[in-house]
């Protein structure tokens, strides 16, 4: 029993304790300890798997930067000892965290701010495009294109927007036509546009 006090604990590992000390009849003394073999029996409470945070792209796992659970040997041989991931502590939680909510504004502030683009053109009312006729009837020479769109807004509503945004319909005789601009992947504007004759 008092042998059983003197064993070490280890996390994950129990001491067996069949192992006791022998009793023997010539007393021990404090300089020439008796040395009993100890036998440990894993308990099962090792974690299988680990989480990790990836430094740098691994091909089939992850890209850099990502929160990952992964076998505790995968990481142990080979993702710790070449550098590709670290542990996830606390911490790095902590930040990992606060980095997500600060992305999370940044999204949410860069659609309010496509929202609002979005209400001053279609706020703008009908744009006229002047367009050289081309022929008889309502034909006019040449098409419009998104980069006369993109002038027309900034000559109008002083916004700048991308030309590969605007989607402009076929437009090849006078008339009324609607123009889809993609502010943002949640946020599309429609601007109508009047082309006539000069």
């Amino acid at each position: 029993m008092a042998s059983s006090a003197l064993l070490p604990s280890f996390e994950g590992l129990r001491a067996q304790s069949s192992c006791q000390k022998p009793a023997s009849s010539a007393p021990t003394t404090s300089a020439s300890p008796t040395h009993q073999p100890l036998s440990v029996v894993a308990d099962k409470r090792v974690q299988k798997r680990r989480q990790v945070i990836l430094t740098e792209d691994v091909e089939y796992l992850g890209k850099s930067g990502a929160l990952l659970a992964v076998k505790t040997g995968y990481f142990r041989n080979f993702l710790y000892p070449t550098g590709k991931a670290k542990l996830a502590t606390p911490e790095i939680l902590k930040a990992i965290r606060l980095e997500e909510v600060r992305k999370e504004e940044e999204r949410k502030a860069v659609k309010a701010e496509a929202e609002s683009v979005a209400r001053v053109l279609q706020n703008a009312g009908i744009l006229t495009l002047r367009r050289k006729r081309g022929g008889q009837g309502k034909q006019i020479f040449g098409s419009v294109t998104s980069q006369d769109i993109v002038d027309i807004i900034r000559a109008n509503t002083k916004q700048e927007v991308d030309k590969r945004d605007v989607t402009v319909p076929e437009v090849r005789e006078i008339g009324q036509y609607s123009v889809e601009i993609r502010l943002h992947p949640e946020v599309i504007a429609q601007v109508k546009i009047n082309v006539v004759g000069q």
